[in-house]
């Protein structure tokens, strides 16, 4: 049996929703579930947690964007000069 064939993330995808719902509803029936409740505190929180986070990668994408048109600017200036 080779590694890759070994652990969960090599296992087809049905088979690890298959698990893992089986652990959710495991966790339910124990009483330490996490439920997800709308409008909650905790809700609000992650959702502006989740729009930061998405805000921070559009900025650095942004600024990278910005430093390779000037990289290429200036590489185009280095070429034009004799």
């Amino acid at each position: 049996m080779a590694i890759e064939d070994r652990g969960f993330a090599s296992m087809d995808r049905t088979k690890q929703r298959e698990i893992a719902s089986k652990g959710g509803r495991a966790a339910h029936q124990k009483g330490t579930g996490h439920e997800w409740v709308s409008g909650t505190e905790e809700h609000h929180n992650a959702s502006v947690k989740g729009g930061m986070t998405s805000a921070r990668v559009q900025k650095a994408r942004r600024e990278q964007a910005k430093m390779a048109a000037s990289a290429r600017q200036q590489s185009e200036q280095i070429q034009e000069k004799p």
